[in-house]
């Protein structure tokens, strides 16, 4: 059905879910418009001269309607919530070694945070901020000692590892979406949300935000996602300097 590239193991489920949304939309369509035909032919004025203020009685209409109901929740009950709750609940496991993301929006684009080697993101805190400090890292915490350095607009995540991104905004509320991966989060002030996809196909794939907010909205679309084989990516995650407490703030 035209449908974008598919590069997640759970966005077969929402492409299915999109397909048979669009088949009801298709036979209800077809159906209201053979059934105006039909309305134009029955009651034009030659076959009806004089009005009748009663109108047709019957029981159709309400099957009609009836059925259409039943295929709705079937839909919802059968396809929807199983997978928005697959999406909230069934979190990937440390067993499965997630990779672990933090990704900060803001106008206009996207800061993305990784831990260093022990898998563990230093202590953040407002106390800490200052100009050369803009995310409040504390540098004294060993935990953040290996931290990488904020990047903008670059996500790289290794191919059928699950990740996990905490998502949130330092201004705005902004719309995290990959298409490619099926995966659209809000980004709110203050607030930060987990979500989590698996990557299927190496490739490049454009970050958007699904969200107007402001006069550069269009600029989040400058935002790409990298799945490398896990070689290149333990290739490039070495390559990457630790942080300082600064860097990935300012967009133009």
């Amino acid at each position: 059905m035209g449908l974008p590239v598919l590069a997640s193991k759970h966005g077969a489920d929402v492409d299915k879910l999109i397909i048979y949304v669009h088949y009801l939309m298709a036979v209800l369509f077809v159906g209201w418009i053979l059934y105006f035909l039909y309305a134009l032919v029955r009651f034009r004025k030659a076959a009806n001269p004089k009005a009748d203020y009663v109108g047709l009685k019957g029981h159709l209409s309400n099957y009609i309607e009836a059925a259409v109901a039943i295929v709705e929740i079937i839909l919802l009950v059968g396809f929807a919530v199983p997978l928005w709750a697959h999406a909230v609940d069934e979190f990937p496991k440390m067993s499965e070694n997630p990779t672990n993301i933090r990704v900060i929006a803001q106008q206009f684009g996207w800061n993305v945070f990784y831990p260093g080697a022990d898998g563990k993101f230093g202590n953040r805190a407002l106390s800490f901020v200052t100009q050369e400090n803009p995310w409040g890292i504390d540098k004294n915490d060993p935990d953040g000692k290996d931290d990488l350095a904020p990047m903008s607009n670059i996500i790289h995540v290794p191919v059928d590892k699950p990740v996990i991104i905490l998502l949130t905004s330092r201004d705005v509320i902004h719309s995290f979406k990959l298409i490619a991966m099926r995966v659209t989060q809000d980004a709110i002030p203050g607030v930060p949300i987990p979500l989590h996809f698996t990557p299927t196909k190496v490739g490049v794939y454009q970050i958007n935000c699904a969200q107007l907010c402001g006069l550069g909205h269009s600029s989040m679309s400058n935002g790409r996602l990298y799945v490398d084989t896990q070689e290149d990516y333990d290739k490039w995650l070495a390559s990457q300097p630790k942080s300082s407490g600064g860097g990935a703030v300012n967009f133009e």
